[in-house]
């Protein structure tokens, strides 16, 4: 195993270990969602009291993660558009697979991990008091993070998949290119 092999293994580790991070972030955000209780004050005004808002962070530190784990690996393979040509083969084909369904699971699983947030920090920090005779607390619906997180192990997989693929077929690209002169003579005409 060269250079290369070790470069590949390193990338998949890291890539690996910024993935399972989000995920934990995801699952923690949501067993830590924020909820509500109904409260009457003194002056019998009701309103909703939320607890913490510690889901909120969780929920932008596994969408930190994954956007780092992503950015990472498109940032090695260029995004495929730039860099090293692919052999044309199986290989090429299956990383050009990997490569759109890993941009459509981390696009689903970036929604849902900034939406759970989001909506989660609305209803800790921007909804203090509201006057009402008969009402629920709102709160993020159950499920949103878990989807994310099982978004984000789909991108995980896709994008070790992905990266074995294009590693394999730039290394047959680099094989077939021989940099030869010519063989067709080009003087000048006399």
């Amino acid at each position: 195993m060269g250079d290369g092999g070790r470069s590949s293994i390193l990338v998949h580790i890291l890539v690996i270990a910024l993935c399972l991070a989000a995920f934990g972030f995801a699952i923690a955000a949501e067993r830590r969602r924020s909820t509500g209780s109904i409260v009457t004050d003194s002056s019998n005004t009701t309103f909703c009291v939320y607890d913490s808002d510690i889901a909120t962070g969780y929920g932008v530190g596994a969408f930190l993660f994954l956007l780092s784990g992503h950015s990472l690996l498109m940032g090695l393979t260029r995004c495929m558009c730039f860099g090293a040509p692919l052999a044309p083969g199986g290989s090429r084909a299956w990383s050009i697979i990997y490569f759109a369904s890993s941009w459509v699971t981390f696009a689903i699983a970036e929604a849902c991990l900034i939406a759970g947030a989001t909506k989660n920090a609305y209803h800790t920090k921007y909804r203090d008091m509201v006057y009402a005779s008969n009402w629920t607390c709102q709160s993020l619906r159950k499920g949103v993070f878990i989807a994310g997180a099982v978004f984000v192990v789909f991108t995980m997989i896709l994008d070790v998949y992905f990266y074995m693929y294009y590693a394999k077929a730039t290394s047959q690209a680099a094989k077939k290119i021989s940099k030869t002169t010519p063989s067709v003579g080009m003087t000048g005409y006399a």
